[in-house]
């Protein structure tokens, strides 16, 4: 499986929007591109926001499970909202939905829900689902104030869960403040030496981590 577990610092933070900005751009240099979200709660109808948005930026080619296996109506972490519908989550489901899918593509792009400790089952949470899938992470996180503690907390727990992160990708809206985001990444960066990208509208900023995953 080649491609990236797309995580967050929290939830609304841009995972959606980097990881389609980059099945985009995986498909407009040739790639076939499997952009998946297995888990979206928050869903008032059969097929979630985040995972329709995956799903187009892909080209539309994903059907059925490949769209996503679990919708949950309530906003809240799936272990919570699956246990207000009395609905078990068959990880096994999960894991071989992501395989098929990566099988009928070159890239394959999984994001998760909420943040790295966000709970699935009573056991499993979503740092668990990302070790079973064995992507490099993308950790994505919000470009304003409070995002310098949250981005450096994340990225110690997924290393040490022993996972690698292969870039720290920080979204700015348009509505924030370009320097202070610029301020915020520099202070991420001076304290972890890996791969820190600030994302806007550019879609070829994010051409380092196509080339470096193939």
């Amino acid at each position: 499986m080649i491609g990236y577990f797309v995580t967050g610092t929290d939830t609304n933070v841009g995972k959606t929007y980097v990881a389609s900005m980059l099945a985009r751009r995986a498909r407009s240099k040739g790639l076939r591109v499997f952009a998946f979200k297995p888990l979206e709660t928050g869903c008032q109808e059969s097929l979630g926001a985040d995972q329709r948005a995956l799903v187009e930026a892909a080209g539309g080619w994903q059907t059925d499970l490949l769209c996503g296996v679990v919708q949950l109506r309530r906003a809240a972490a799936p272990r919570v909202a699956a246990r207000e519908e009395k609905r078990a989550i068959d990880l096994l489901q999960l894991r071989s939905t992501m395989e098929d899918g990566a099988r009928q593509s070159d890239l394959t792009i999984v994001e998760g829900a909420g943040g790295w400790r966000v709970p699935i089952t009573d056991d499993v949470d979503i740092a668990a689902l990302a070790r079973q899938v064995g992507l490099p992470l993308l950790v994505v996180a919000r470009a304003g104030l409070g995002t310098i503690n949250h981005s450096l907390l994340t990225i110690e727990a997924v290393e040490r869960d022993r996972c690698h992160v292969a870039a720290f990708v920080m979204s700015r809206r348009p509505d924030e403040d370009r320097d202070f985001a610029l301020e915020n990444l520099e202070e991420v960066s001076r304290r972890w030496g890996g791969r820190c990208r600030l994302i806007e509208d550019d879609e070829a900023a994010l051409d380092e981590l196509i080339s470096s995953s193939e």
